[in-house]
């Protein structure tokens, strides 16, 4: 069942929710359709490996749509619901299925983004100086829409999976400090802000937060995520755990640690 729009969420920019990926693996997806819009449970999302945004979520659909990949841009997610642990679709079962196709075996290409946002009409993101193309979070104003000049370049880009990269070693500037446990997402950009690690046997039983701008590469053929900190002030942050509140005063003091500025002052200004 789709829900009523709530007025009190909070959505507006500076004013972000946050959610880490496997929490909402497995939320329930519902379409517009007001009979049977069940579209089936979130198994995972494809990030592109330059702004780390959210670029597709994947949705595992049971036996509706079996042999294909089944993608839904975040343009078209209009809100997570965690106490019910469902996230609104504004999408009909009939588009989705009527979108184009990717078989499961087969990789995101370019030639399949191009027909897959000329089929829902939506802005491209790889052309474009910001996150969302020519806009810093995703403009849902069509009449705000800018049309791309031939003469405008796309950036080259290549999606990953959180499934995948969720166990990628993480290494500091002097040593390594774990594995990639997790991602942290906001709700609006679609960005995910951290990564939590996991700091195994360098320091056990303990996690970490690290924001996705003090990575300063990922090694796909190493498997391993390189962090532009060294593992004493990794060592000194902020303390993490799983039931940790991921407040906006949190995130101040986390930054301040590092003497880094806040994802939220950019994007407050290019907004």
């Amino acid at each position: 069942m789709r829900h009523e729009p709530d007025d009190t969420k909070q959505t507006t920019k500076g004013n972000i929710m946050l959610s880490k990926v496997k929490t909402l693996k497995g939320y329930s997806l519902d379409a517009l359709d007001d009979v049977d819009g069940k579209i089936g449970k979130v198994k995972e999302f494809y990030f592109d490996d330059r702004h780390w945004t959210i670029r597709y979520l994947v949705a595992n659909t049971g036996n509706w749509l079996i042999g294909r990949q089944v993608l839904i841009s975040p343009y078209s997610l209009e809100a997570i619901f965690k106490e019910e642990r469902t996230i609104d679709v504004a999408l009909t079962k009939k588009q989705i299925e009527n979108s184009p196709s990717l078989d499961t075996d087969k990789p995101v290409s370019r030639q399949f983004e191009d027909s897959y946002y000329g089929y829902y009409d939506i802005p491209t993101y790889w052309v474009g100086p910001h996150r969302w193309g020519y806009y810093p979070y995703i403009e849902r104003d069509r009449g705000q829409w800018k049309t791309p000049t031939r003469t405008e370049k796309a950036w080259n880009h290549h999606l990953r999976s959180t499934h995948e990269v969720s166990s990628y070693n993480t290494q500091a500037l002097d040593g390594d400090v774990g594995h990639v446990e997790d991602f942290i997402l906001d709700d609006e950009a679609w960005a995910i802000r951290y990564i939590i690690i996991n700091t195994g046997t360098w320091w056990p039983g303990k996690k970490v937060l690290v924001s996705t701008q003090w990575i300063d590469r990922v090694s796909w053929e190493a498997k391993t995520v390189f962090i532009n900190l060294s593992r004493e002030v990794i060592k000194q942050s902020p303390e993490y755990t799983d039931e940790s509140l991921l407040t906006r005063d949190y995130e101040i003091g986390l930054h301040g640690h590092y003497n880094r500025k806040g994802y939220w002052v950019d994007e407050l200004v290019n907004s």
